[in-house]
């Protein structure tokens, strides 16, 4: 007869192992299963039981307890971290005849009458993560890192925010992954998104607050997921849905990054048994009528989800059909993403505002009498610009077709004009002064924008602080919109919301300063330290909060030269650019004085950006600050990259897959020595570096007399 034992027969070790068991396989009928068997007060109660032994052995706590999804928030912001694979985009069809068209390319390249699956799922609009998984030391796999997107090549490790999303299991017993014939490395690829629910929520929780709503649950699950208080991404309630199964980052040889199984269908079970959330909404079908018909059948109960999708993806099941098939250079031959059509409504235009942005741009935002489109309420819509209102013939009174264009930011697209509907009478007029300061506004040559000159208008200023202080630049935390409104003097409800699209300032009345501003300028925010009084002035801060933000500020006098040159906000300089421009110059003295011609010397700057560098710099207000923040003590030099002469002055296309260099290995050496690599051919380009399966630009090169070389060939031009 066996002995029966107790929780007082367990020695603390063992008792601390059950309880996490017990809430690993309670998390996971809950969040991923929707099957709960326990109720929050015994989940609770175990949980709380299971804090307090952890607590009192701290010796056994481990990284994968459940007690352990919500921790410290990272220091320093978000570590940028390489990717094993790149994570590309998908091409898009948006009819029958495109997704036909991709069907009969994927037939091309297989050989001739062999036979194709399509694995079918939904488009989840949400932010795409990559999660690495390590060895335990129980055979168990464990969560190491959580990497956004990014670029696609390189991500931000957002792996403490990571935690806190109840469908990622911290943990993969070494029973699951038997069951589902997982090793203990491997790597998983899916969909972070925001259910409907906990997006009404959080919308309610700001309007309560007083803040404007944010945009859609897209947006606000990108916001989250970057967001330095992990407390806060918990509340949210985001979810995790898992899609891709690949090899881990110790893979042997460069397998790290490719697909684990055989087949994506044999992969998506696969992480059903490891406990993964897998949507259940997914399909393999024999033909592209198969496709078709759970693209129809996806569109009808899209209503009925509790979360956004926005079309469907088709992936060629056989892992080895898709080596064959390969990838262009943005995106797989194998995989194609289906885009429903806009979602419309016709609805009345109540009034048009116009908003101002860093650089001056002036936009009119059409104010909507409020209507459902796909579930989500829309009260505004961008008009763009003064051309597309005269394009438009609208007028306040009108009533309009709306569409959220790629589901996400409404558009108008028609005047409605019937019996039912009747026109407005009330013309646009757009404003020739600034809506903010005052000031005329200039419209240059050759563009459709309207602009605000002053670089001391309040708006601008804001947006110019706002991008200086973002994470990708400057990375000011505690620098939100709440304290750069009151920074400025004015009220902190002058804020938006969580959207990833730039912030500006809207407004149809002067901005009421409420107190003297502590800051004019970005350089100023180098001189809060000697008013500290002044700051703890300011509504809701505290000395922490205060002191928190001064260092912040501090520290970024240490954030190299690249990030500098970003945070400056010159036109058409991005992140990419700005680093080049870095690695060229070495200083930002050498930058100023650069030409035209000279900077057009620095790969993948033209002729516009160029430009708008050295007008940048011919102003004296924008002199002038760069001067005054490096007597500040802010970062202007950097190492200047030193780059060969040996294929100086010619310019290159890669297409294919070559033997052993990744078209990253291949570019970055062509531009070392001195090379240019540009995405397609023309006349202008020297010569074309071709692989195996390259595509329509290798018949363009042919067509056009551009020299076709191997890798080979590449290798003996850096060689010589």
């Amino acid at each position: 007869m066996a002995i029966q034992r107790t929780t007082e027969d367990l020695t603390p070790e063992q008792r601390i192992e059950g309880l996490r068991e017990e809430l690993r396989h309670h998390e996971y009928l809950y969040y991923v299963l929707d099957a709960p068997e326990w109720t929050d007060a015994k989940y609770d109660a175990r949980m709380n039981e299971l804090r307090a032994l952890e607590a009192a052995h701290p010796e056994l706590l481990t990284a994968d307890s459940p007690t352990q999804r919500v921790g410290g928030k990272p220091k320093e912001g978000f570590a940028k971290v390489a990717h094993s694979r790149p994570m590309l985009s998908l091409d898009n069809a948006y009819n029958e005849a495109e997704l036909r068209a991709w069907s009969g390319r994927v037939a091309g390249g297989l050989a001739l009458g062999e036979s194709v699956r399509y694995v079918c799922e939904l488009k989840l609009d949400g932010l795409s993560l990559a999660l690495q998984y390590e060895a335990g030391r129980r055979g168990e796999a464990v969560l190491k890192t959580g990497l956004t997107r990014g670029d696609g090549t390189i991500g931000e490790d957002v792996t403490t925010n990571v935690r806190t999303i109840r469908s990622v299991p911290l943990q993969v017993s070494a029973k699951k992954l038997q069951q589902a014939g997982l090793p203990q490395q491997f790597e998983v690829r899916g969909e972070v998104v925001l259910p409907q629910k906990a997006f009404a929520k959080l919308n309610d929780e700001r309007e309560a607050q007083g803040l404007a709503p944010a945009a859609n649950p897209r947006n606000a699950a990108a916001g989250t997921i970057r967001t330095l208080e992990p407390n806060i991404v918990a509340q949210r309630r985001l979810e995790f849905f898992a899609y891709f199964l690949l090899r881990g980052l110790h893979a042997p040889g460069d397998a790290a990054g490719e697909p684990l199984l055989s087949a994506q269908d044999i992969a998506l079970q696969a992480l059903r048994d490891a406990g993964f959330l897998v949507n259940p909404n997914a399909r393999t079908v024999d033909s592209i009528d198969g496709v078709l018909a759970f693209i129809a059948e996806a569109d009808a109960k899209r209503d009925s989800l509790p979360y956004e999708i926005d079309g469907v993806v088709i992936k060629v099941d056989a892992v080895a059909q898709q080596r064959r098939l390969g990838f262009t250079g943005k995106a797989p031959r194998w995989a194609i993403a289906y885009k429903f059509p806009a979602r419309a409504a016709i609805t009345r235009l109540e009034d048009v505002r116009f908003q101002v942005g860093r650089t001056g741009k002036v936009t009119p935002v059409a104010v909507l009498e409020p209507v459902s489109i796909g579930g989500t309420t829309v009260t505004r819509a961008t008009l763009h610009n003064a051309d597309e209102i005269a394009r438009l013939g609208v007028r306040i009174g009108d009533f309009v077709s709306v569409e959220r264009g790629g589901d996400v930011i409404p558009k108008i697209t028609e005047v409605v004009e019937d019996a039912k509907h009747a026109r407005g009478t009330q013309e646009i007029v757009f404003p020739t002064l600034c809506p903010v300061c005052g000031s005329e506004l200039v419209r240059a040559e050759g563009e459709v924008d309207w602009r605000c000159i002053n670089t001391a208008c309040p708006a601008r200023v804001r947006e110019e602080l706002l991008h200086w202080a973002a994470r990708g630049v400057m990375n000011v935390e505690g620098l939100g919109e709440s304290m750069v409104a009151q920074l400025l003097g004015q009220s902190p409800s002058l804020i938006g919301d969580e959207s990833e699209e730039e912030e500006v300032m809207e407004t149809g009345e002067p901005v009421q300063v409420a107190r003297e501003p502590l800051v004019h300028s970005i350089a100023d925010l180098y001189t809060l330290k000697d008013k500290r009084d002044e700051i703890l002035a300011l509504e809701r801060v505290g000395e922490k909060t205060a002191d928190a933000l001064l260092l912040q500020i501090e520290r970024s006098k240490k954030a190299p030269l690249a990030r500098v040159l970003l945070g400056l906000g010159i036109r058409f300089v991005g992140e990419r650019t700005a680093q080049l421009l870095a690695d060229h110059f070495g200083s930002m003295d050498a930058l100023m004085k650069a030409k035209a011609e000279e900077l057009e010397a620095v790969n993948e700057v033209g002729p516009r950006v160029a430009q708008a560098i050295v007008e940048f710099f011919a102003e004296e207000k924008n002199h002038d600050l760069v001067k005054r923040l490096q007597a500040l003590g802010l970062t202007m030099e950097g190492e200047k990259r030193v780059v060969g002469t040996a294929l100086a002055g010619l310019t290159f296309v890669l297409t294919g897959t070559l033997p052993t260099l990744t078209r990253d290995e291949a570019k970055e050496r062509i531009e070392a020595a001195g090379g240019k690599v540009s995405g397609s051919v023309s006349k202008k380009t020297s010569y074309v570096v071709a692989g195996e399966e390259a595509g329509s630009k290798l018949e363009k090169a042919e067509q056009l007399g551009v020299v076709v070389l191997d890798e080979a060939g590449l290798l003996a031009m850096l060689a010589g």
